[in-house]
């Protein structure tokens, strides 16, 4: 043992020249897009005692002061209904969340932020999107604009393929390798 410590390796280390470049394009957006969301929550911990989970319910009921219905809110943040109840009881017994039955079905729960939810979310909003712009800083905005163009594409591409009949993708998957 020499003392200095290896650095962490990452899903993308593991690759070399020989795997397809697709895999490895694919492995280098998921290692950056990981390596951005830790240092996320690892901020939103440190300066507001949060986690990305919570900060992400806020965010969707901040963008529909209405309130959105427990399934909503799940669908919207990429979580189970049980984690997503969880949260928003946890966020309640803070003050940060007000839960009531739904006017037009009094079986379903809507959840919306109170005054001081509005108010705590407005303050991790403005930390956070400094924070994601420090993390992007090393980028020109011309490459900022050149990568989010490109990956856009990729978005389009993949969202029409999740329209095709899933015999259709090993095709295309052919003609695009």
């Amino acid at each position: 043992m020499t003392g200095v410590s290896e650095p962490a390796l990452d899903p993308e280390t593991r690759l070399h020249s020989d795997h397809p470049e697709a895999l490895r394009l694919w492995l280098r957006i998921f290692t950056c897009a990981r390596t951005v969301e830790r240092s996320v929550d690892q901020l939103l911990k440190r300066e507001f005692g949060s986690s990305l989970a919570r900060f992400d319910v806020l965010a969707q009921l901040e963008r529909a002061p209405e309130g959105l219905r427990m399934g909503e809110l799940s669908e919207r943040t990429l979580s189970t209904n049980g984690n997503a109840t969880w949260l928003v009881a946890a966020l309640g017994r803070e003050g940060l969340v007000r839960r009531r039955a739904a006017p037009e079905d009094g079986r379903a729960v809507l959840v919306r932020l109170t005054a001081a939810g509005r108010r705590h979310f407005a303050t991790m909003a403005k930390r956070h999107e400094a924070h994601i712009v420090s993390c992007f800083a090393g980028l020109s905005a011309g490459e900022r604009r050149t990568v989010h163009s490109l990956l856009g594409t990729v978005k389009d591409h993949l969202t029409a393929r999740r329209k095709q009949p899933p015999n259709d993708h090993a095709r295309d998957d052919r003609t695009t390798a």
